[in-house]
C-alpha cells in the first residue's frame, strides 16, 4: 500500500556539449565574422550618435524627441546583451547570430524610410535588440572555440569594441554626413554586414536546438528583468534632460527599474536555467573584473567625448575637423592590441600589473589634459591620445584574462552574459553621470567667472566678453573633468593588490 505520492522524476540531464571541432581557416572566418559584425553593429551606435544633428535636420525631428531615438536604442541593446547568451545555447550559436546580423542590417536599411517618429524609433528599437545581441557572441565564440594558446588574441579582438570601435565612430560619421548624405549614417551596417553574415554562415559549426531547455524557460526572469534593464537605461539617458528627480519620470523610471533588478536577481538565485548565475560573483577575479569594467568604460568615454565637446564648443570644429584627434587613437589599436595580447599571453607575466599600468597611464592622459586653456586646438590633443594608444588596451585586456580564466565550458554563456551586460549599462551609467558633471561643472563656473567680473564700465564689447567667458566656462569644466577621470583610474589601481588573485595565460593540457 502506497504510503505518499511517488516522487516526481527528475529532469533529463542536458546532453554533454558536442567537442569543438579542430581550430582552422574554416572557425577563424567564422571568428572574423563575428567580431566584423560586433564592430559594424557597434559603429552604427555611436555614429547614429555622432550624426544626430545631420539626422535631426533631415527628418524634422525635435532635439527632445531626438533623445530618446537614443535612449531606447541603448535600452534594447543592453536588454539584449543580457538575455542572448541563454538564447544562443537553446537556439544554436550560428542562427543566433545570422539572424541578428540580418535584422540588425535591415532594420538600418528602413530608418531612412520611416514616414514618422514613431516608425523611427520601432525600427532603432528593433535594430538595437539585434546589434546588442552580438557582442555576448564574440566572447562566447572566442571561449568556445580557440585554443588554449591563441584564446588570449580572440579576447583582444573582443576588446576592440571597447577601444576601436567607439573612437572610430566621429570620423566615419564625419564621413558619411560630409560626403555621402546622412542616410549613410544607417546604411553604413550594409556592407560590413554582408561580409560578416557570409563569413559566419560559412565559418561557425551548426549546433542542434535545444529546444528542451524550453520546458525551463524562466519566464518570470524574462518579465522582471527586461522592464528593469530598459526602464535604468532609459531613466539614466533622460535623467539630465528631465531634471533628474524633480521629474515623476525619471522617478518612476530609476526607482521601479531598482526594484525590480532586485527582484529578477532574487529569482535568479534559485532558477534551476537562469539568464545570470549570480553564484559566479563568488569568483573573486570576476567580481573584480566586472567591477573595474565599470570605471574602465567610465575613463574611456570620457577621453572621447571631452576633446570632441570641447573642440565642437570652443573652436566650432565639425566632426570631420575632430576626426584626426580620435583616429590618433582608434587605428593603431589594430596593432596595440595584439601586443598587449601577446604580453599578456606570458606565463611570467602578472596581468594585474599590466591592468595598473594601463589605468596610470590613463590617469597620466588626463592629468595632462586638465592643464588645458582657451588656445587648445586639434594639436595639442595629440600627445593626449599618444599616451592611450597602449593604454586603453592595457586597461582592457587584463580584465578579460582574470574574468575568463579557469572558467568551466559551461560558464562561458554565463560569463558573457555578466560581462556584456555590465559593459553595456557602464556605458550607460557613465553618459548620464558624465552629463550631469557637465552641467554642474558648467553653472558653477559660469557663477563664478559672472561674480568676479562685476559691474562693467561702458563700452565693453559684450559679445566678444560673451564668446570668452563661454570658452572660458568649457574649458574650466573640461579640465574638472580630466581630474574627476583621473582619479577614477588611480582609485582602480588601489583595488588591485586587494581584490585579484594571479592567474595565469591559458594553456594546452
Amino acid at each position: 500500500m502506497l504510503t505518499g505520492a511517488a516522487p516526481a522524476a527528475a529532469p533529463p540531464a542536458p546532453p554533454a556539449p558536442p567537442a569543438p571541432p579542430a581550430f582552422g581557416l574554416r572557425l577563424a572566418t567564422g571568428l572574423a565574422g563575428v567580431l566584423l559584425a560586433v564592430l559594424v553593429s557597434g559603429l552604427n551606435e555611436n555614429i547614429t550618435k555622432v550624426a544626430l544633428a545631420d539626422i535631426r535636420g533631415a527628418m524634422g525631428i525635435a532635439r527632445d524627441d531626438a533623445s530618446w531615438l537614443v535612449a531606447l536604442y541603448a535600452a534594447a541593446s543592453v536588454s539584449a546583451m543580457a538575455f542572448a547568451p541563454w538564447c544562443s545555447v537553446t537556439f544554436s550559436l550560428r542562427r543566433l547570430t545570422a539572424t541578428a546580423i540580418i535584422v540588425c542590417m535591415a532594420a538600418g536599411v528602413l530608418c531612412p524610410f520611416a514616414p514618422n517618429l514613431s516608425v523611427l524609433m520601432l525600427l532603432r528599437v528593433v535594430q538595437g535588440a539585434a546589434g546588442g545581441a552580438l557582442p555576448p557572441m564574440l566572447m562566447t565564440v572566442a571561449l568556445r572555440f580557440l585554443p588554449p594558446n591563441i584564446k588570449l588574441y580572440g579576447l583582444g579582438g573582443y576588446a576592440l569594441s571597447a577601444t576601436f570601435g567607439p573612437s572610430l565612430g566621429t570620423p566615419l560619421a564625419a564621413f558619411w554626413t560630409e560626403y555621402l548624405g546622412w542616410q549613410w549614417a544607417f546604411w553604413q551596417v550594409v556592407p560590413g554586414s554582408i561580409v560578416a553574415l557570409l563569413m559566419v554562415s560559412w565559418g561557425l559549426p551548426q549546433d542542434p536546438l535545444r529546444l528542451e531547455r524550453l520546458r525551463q524557460f524562466d519566464w518570470r526572469g524574462l518579465l522582471l528583468g527586461l522592464p528593469a534593464i530598459s526602464m535604468l537605461v532609459v531613466g539614466m539617458l533622460q535623467g539630465e534632460r528631465l531634471a533628474w528627480f524633480a521629474s515623476p519620470l525619471i522617478c518612476v523610471l530609476l526607482g521601479g527599474g531598482l526594484l525590480l533588478l532586485v527582484l529578477f536577481f532574487i529569482n535568479e538565485w534559485s532558477h534551476p536555467l537562469p539568464f545570470f548565475k549570480l553564484q559566479l560573483l563568488s569568483r573573486r577575479n570576476l567580481s573584480h573584473a566586472l567591477l573595474t569594467l565599470g570605471g574602465v568604460l567610465f575613463v574611456l568615454l570620457a577621453v572621447i567625448l571631452i576633446p570632441s565637446s570641447y573642440l565642437a564648443q570652443v573652436h566650432a570644429y565639425r566632426p570631420l575637423q575632430t576626426a584626426p584627434v580620435m583616429l590618433m587613437v582608434a587605428l593603431p589599436q589594430l596593432i596595440a592590441l595584439p601586443l598587449v595580447a601577446a604580453l599578456c599571453n606570458i606565463r611570467a607575466v602578472d596581468c594585474r600589473w599590466v591592468l595598473a599600468i594601463g589605468l596610470a597611464l590613463l590617469a597620466l592622459s588626463c592629468v595632462l589634459g586638465a592643464r588645458m586653456s582657451p588656445d587648445w586646438i586639434r594639436t595639442h590633443f595629440y600627445l593626449l591620445q599618444a599616451v592611450q594608444i597602449f593604454a586603453q588596451p592595457m586597461a582592457v585586456i587584463p580584465l578579460l584574462l582574470l574574468a575568463t580564466t579557469g572558467l568551466a565550458p559551461q560558464d562561458g554563456p554565463f560569463a558573457s552574459a555578466w560581462f556584456n551586460t555590465i559593459k553595456g549599462m557602464s556605458a550607460v551609467v557613465a553618459t548620464g553621470v558624465l552629463d550631469a558633471l557637465i552641467t554642474r561643472r558648467n553653472h558653477f563656473h559660469s557663477t563664478v567667472l559672472s561674480e568676479r567680473l562685476g559691474n562693467l564700465p561702458a563700452g565693453v564689447d559684450m559679445e566678444g566678453l560673451a564668446q570668452r567667458m563661454h570658452a572660458q566656462v568649457v574649458t574650466l569644466t573640461s579640465s574638472d573633468l580630466y581630474l574627476t577621470v583621473a582619479a577614477i583610474a588611480l582609485a582602480m589601481i588601489v583595488i588591485i593588490p586587494i581584490l585579484p588573485t594571479r592567474v595565469y595565460p591559458p594553456r594546452a593540457a
